[in-house]
């Protein structure tokens, strides 16, 4: 049987003799773990007051449902009762979904200013990496080019 040739050296001398920069890849890290971490707190916030609408929603809609519950002496108020409970309903839900459209309003252009940042962001950062990384491989040729005269 033929050995599988191990090319694990090879590849460890080979990368080790490209020129790296170790510290643009920390500071990639760090950009992103920064955007990570800003688009989390834009998305709970939003999601903080999605709660908060929704808990007044129920606590307007039970607290409109003690009329509607309550005992009426003529059969006509019950109706009544009913409509005014169903137009209220609409009213408010008109008005709550609102405040959910204005919530993901503020979400969607908090999320577009933020990637838009990050974008330029890292196109300040990568161009930065090319010019450094030519830089380097510039020195690197010219030291092998005088090496090998």
């Amino acid at each position: 049987m033929a050995n599988t040739q191990d090319f694990t050296k090879m590849m460890q001398d080979m990368m080790g003799s490209f020129p790296k920069d170790g510290k643009a890849f920390q500071d990639a890290f760090k950009t992103q773990a920064a955007l990570g971490e800003k688009m989390a707190k834009v998305a709970l916030e939003a999601a903080e007051k999605s709660t908060e609408i929704s808990s007044v929603w129920a606590k307007t809609t039970l607290a409109k449902m003690s009329d509607l519950t309550a005992t009426k002496t003529e059969p006509a108020d019950y109706a009544k009762s009913a409509s005014d409970f169903a137009s209220s309903a609409a009213e408010t839900a008109a008005e709550k979904m609102s405040a959910f459209a204005e919530v993901a309003k503020k979400l969607q252009m908090e999320t577009v200013e933020l990637m838009l940042a990050a974008g330029k962001d890292a196109s300040e950062e990568a161009t930065a990496a090319v010019k450094k990384a030519t830089s380097d491989v510039t020195s690197a040729t010219k030291k092998a080019t005088a090496a090998a005269k």
